[in-house]
């Protein structure tokens, strides 16, 4: 059996321009509208701290945004026994703060 998993999140990234793994399936998570929309990465310079959403998605994101950037994958149960997803966190210039491999327990 497969089950679908988060692999990655990069969690309140700030869009730079409108306009991971390169082409590799994302889903954006727009936090300042609540759009939420499929698209694919395209890479940019390392280091650079370039967000930028193009062509049709363009129109879900404007510069200034926050965004969470999540990519899933399938598992067999082989492989849930080692899982763990990345999960990278940045400041407001997309420089990484921290990195987990757990989202903290919610509590009320």
């Amino acid at each position: 059996m497969q089950r679908t998993m988060l692999k990655s999140k990069l969690h309140r990234a700030t869009v730079t321009h409108s306009e991971l793994h390169e082409y590799e399936q994302i889903q954006i998570y727009n936090i300042t509208n609540g759009e939420r929309f499929t698209t694919y990465a395209i890479r940019a310079a390392r280091d650079s701290g370039i967000i930028s959403v193009n062509g049709a998605a363009a129109h879900k994101a404007n510069p200034g945004d926050l965004i969470i950037i999540a990519t899933f994958a399938s598992y067999n149960e082989l492989e849930l026994a080692r899982y763990a997803p990345e999960l990278v966190y940045v400041d407001a210039d997309n420089r990484i703060m921290d990195t987990r491999q757990s989202i903290p327990v919610q509590a009320a």
